[in-house]
C-alpha cells in the first residue's frame, strides 16, 4: 500500500477508525504511525502495521489534518439549492479502496428531497444506492457516510439511505471519467 505519494502520519490521540475492507470498528492508539494512502471527501485511508483503516473527517485532527468546514445554505434556500448540495455531498463519499466518488462509480440510483413530515421547514432526503459487490465489507460504512454527510446539510433533518441490489451494479453505470481513471472502458 505504501507508495512514493503516501504521506507519513502519526496519530496524535486515540482514534476510532474502521478497518478496510472488513468494516470492523477499532481504535488506533496515540503514537501509531503509518501512511495516508488516500485523502478524499474529507476522510482518510491510512496504512498502519500492514492494515488499511478509514479515518472519518470529524477525526482528522487525530492525524494532524483539518476537519471539514460546516456547510452553509443561503437563508430561505429552495429545494433546488438543497438538491444541488445533496449531489455535491454525495460526490464527497468515497470507497476507501477506490479513489472515485459514489456518484461517478454509478452507485447512487436516486436522491429525492422531500418536506420532513414532522419538522416544518426541514427536509428529508431519500437515497437509493448500491455497492460494486453485494458482499462488500464496507457497505454499512458507505451507507453511514452518505447519511452523515447528507445530514450535515442545513435544513436536512433526516437522510434515509436504502441499500439495494436490483439492478445489480456493473461498470457501464460508471461515469466516463471514472471508467477512464480505472481503465474499465
Amino acid at each position: 500500500m505504501y507508495s512514493r505519494s503516501s504521506e507519513p502520519v502519526r496519530f496524535e490521540r486515540d482514534c476510532a477508525v474502521v478497518m478496510v475492507p472488513q468494516g470492523e470498528q477499532v481504535t488506533l492508539p496515540a503514537g501509531s504511525v503509518g501512511y495516508i494512502t488516500q485523502g478524499l471527501g474529507g476522510s482518510y485511508t491510512v496504512f498502519v502495521e500492514g492494515n488499511l483503516f478509514r479515518v472519518a473527517g470529524r477525526d482528522a485532527d487525530a492525524i494532524g489534518k483539518e476537519p471539514p468546514e460546516p456547510l452553509e445554505l443561503p437563508e430561505g434556500a429552495d429545494d433546488e439549492a438543497v438538491e444541488q448540495m445533496v449531489w455535491r455531498q454525495l460526490r464527497t463519499c468515497f470507497d476507501p479502496e477506490i479513489p472515485i466518488n459514489v456518484v461517478d462509480l454509478g452507485l447512487v440510483y436516486e436522491a429525492r428531497i422531500l418536506p420532513h413530515p414532522e419538522n416544518p421547514g426541514q427536509r428529508r432526503v431519500e437515497v437509493r444506492m448500491t455497492l460494486t459487490a453485494p458482499a462488500c465489507g464496507m457497505g454499512d460504512i458507505l451507507v453511514a457516510d452518505v447519511r452523515d454527510k447528507l445530514e450535515m446539510i442545513p435544513t436536512v433533518a433526516e437522510a434515509d439511505v436504502d441499500l439495494v441490489f436490483d439492478p445489480p451494479w456493473n461498470r457501464t453505470m460508471m461515469s466516463e471519467a471514472a471508467r477512464l481513471e480505472t481503465g474499465m472502458f
